[in-house]
């Protein structure tokens, strides 16, 4: 018989889905926000790496002798890894023990860290990256299993806000933190530096969470679901890289993953209202906020990760700015998270999700479209601007987003909707920088050699300088060509500029286009049933 999962409130301590309140904590176990602490040090520790690694890896290259497809898998393989296992990992939390599952992902984290910094060859420091994934999945979702089961409901929404904040000025902060380390110390330290973190984090966990089980979680597995969601998974997000990568969106090749996932998945859930014990009981979905807060996460992840990849490289360049420097531009965007995000889980507490929601993505929408006002003589503070705004908008939709999916899920599946809110960011954050780098390319191609018409330059375009715009990047080696003027470099250097600028504003027209289509999905959500529950919940 298939197993029912009913999304109506049930009375407190009657067996419902959300089970008692949390009771309140004595000593340091189990204690909420020591909990909390405990979790954002292990949480910071894989949101640093997701953007850390970035700015390592021109050191990797030259160090390694890499190609540039090597390059992009180090990326691209944490992030399959991470995708596929999510929502599985979430599943062996809800089993097992979210605190056994976080502390086994914290510690083979940094044991894969560790040994990436000991590498020696490109091919093992991508293969122990897509092992960091793996441990990382199974990280993120016990986090917020973690949280959910430890405070009552009243305080959940700050919880989850600085759980949120923690994530973004992690996120936000990579770049600085990287590009210090690779130009004091060496590539190696990006990695070396999550071993006395993880330690930190393994220390904290061991005396302060408590493991927490929910009387009728599934005590079985389903392993063909997890067979069949890890195929379908894996192919959209290897389409979805290859397309980005080499294939093309036009590639036989490219759909034949896309379609390919799109079986398996309708296989998964024909498979899923027959299983027993399913590892995604798909009676979750009648819920509609649940369901609006998956989609709403993939929206906002494709908006903010797709315009921020075209970010660093404007910054980079067309600004010319270093790593450092330009990770501290990107600082109002962090500054702004931080302050928000706690901010958004108080509103949130005393209004519900939809109208932050709803104003977070009108925010990002907004500094979406007003991005496309950027130019190379933009000042520091017209980006700033901009920036903070972005910061603003996400803040809400973070912690919002997060709140609406975990909180309407049964408290046993609690491990799972943390792995579903995980990987609708990562398969929104794939297909952003898919698509919008798709975007991107076709402007290029159109815009390239109109402009090169336009600056009146008397050579022919070199096909390299048209990649080039692509990135905003100009070859050091230009000027030591054959013929090349100063006033031809600088000729050239605004075409490029002016080309890969046309083509960002492009990526931020769509990007602002999905922020607005997201505002309207928020009009769906509601607040989480655990939420609702708060009156009679313990206070801390």
């Amino acid at each position: 018989m298939t197993r029912q999962i009913t999304m109506e409130k049930a009375p407190q301590g009657q067996g419902g889905d959300q089970g008692p309140a949390p009771a309140a904590a004595k000593g340091l176990r189990g204690h909420p926000w020591l909990t909390l602490f405990a979790v954002a040090i292990g949480v910071m520790m894989v949101a640093l790496d997701g953007t850390i690694v970035a700015i390592a890896n021109p050191a990797i290259q030259k160090d390694l002798g890499a190609s540039l497809a090597d390059v992009q898998w180090i990326t691209n393989g944490y992030l399959l890894a991470l995708a596929v296992a999510l929502i599985t990992a979430g599943k062996l939390g809800d089993r097992f023990g979210h605190r056994q599952t976080f502390l086994i992902g914290i510690a083979g984290f940094a044991a894969a860290s560790g040994a990436i910094g000991m590498s020696g060859s490109i091919s093992l420091v991508i293969a122990f990256r897509v092992l960091q994934g793996l441990f990382g999945a199974l990280l993120m979702p016990a986090a917020l299993g973690l949280l959910r089961a430890t405070f009552p409901a009243e305080k959940l929404n700050m919880a989850i806000g600085i759980w949120g904040m923690v994530i973004g000025a992690s996120t936000a902060g990579g770049p600085i933190v990287g590009g210090l380390l690779v130009e004091h110390v060496s590539w190696q330290s990006v990695f070396f530096v999550n071993v006395p973190v993880g330690v930190i984090a393994l220390l904290f966990g061991l005396v302060i969470l408590r493991d927490h089980r929910a009387e009728n979680a599934p005590r079985s597995f389903d392993i063909l679901g997890i067979v069949l969601l890890s195929a379908a998974m894996g192919s959209l997000i290897w389409g979805i890289i290859k397309a980005g990568d080499s294939w093309g969106w036009d590639s036989g090749k490219t759909w034949g993953f896309l379609i390919g996932a799109v079986v398996l998945f309708g296989l998964f859930a024909l498979w899923e209202t027959k299983v027993a014990e399913p590892l995604i009981p798909l009676g979750m979905f009648r819920s509609v906020p649940l369901s609006a807060g998956v989609v709403l996460m993939v929206l906002m992840a494709f908006a903010f990760m797709g315009g921020l990849f075209f970010v660093t490289f404007y910054l980079q360049g067309v600004k010319g700015l270093s790593p450092v420097d330009s990770g501290l531009h990107l600082l109002p965007l962090t500054a702004m998270m931080i302050v928000s995000s706690p901010l958004a889980g108080a509103l949130i507490t005393k209004f519900g999700p939809r109208i932050p929601l709803v104003g977070g993505m009108v925010c990002t929408a907004t500094a979406m479209f007003g991005m496309l006002t950027l130019t190379s003589g933009t000042g520091t503070l017209a980006m700033s601007l901009w920036f903070a705004l972005l910061g603003l908008g996400l803040a809400p939709v973070m912690v919002g987003a997060t709140e609406v999916i975990v909180g309407n899920a049964p408290l046993e599946l609690s491990g799972v909707a943390g792995g579903l809110q995980q990987a609708a960011m990562q398969v929104g954050g794939a297909l952003g920088t898919a698509v919008l780098g798709a975007v991107m390319s076709s402007k290029v191609a159109g815009a390239f050699a109109e402009n090169w018409k336009d600056a009146g330059i008397p050579v022919p375009a070199d096909p390299r300088l048209e990649q080039a715009a692509e990135f905003g990047m100009v070859p050091p080696e230009l000027g030591e060509a054959p013929g090349m003027t100063p006033q031809l470099v600088d000729s050239i250097t605004g075409v490029i500029h002016d080309t890969f600028m046309d083509g960002m504003g492009l990526a931020f027209t769509v990007a602002g286009v999905v922020a607005v289509v997201a505002a309207l999905v928020a009009t769906l959500t509601k607040r989480g049933e655990n939420a609702e529950a708060g009156a009679g919940a313990a206070h801390i």
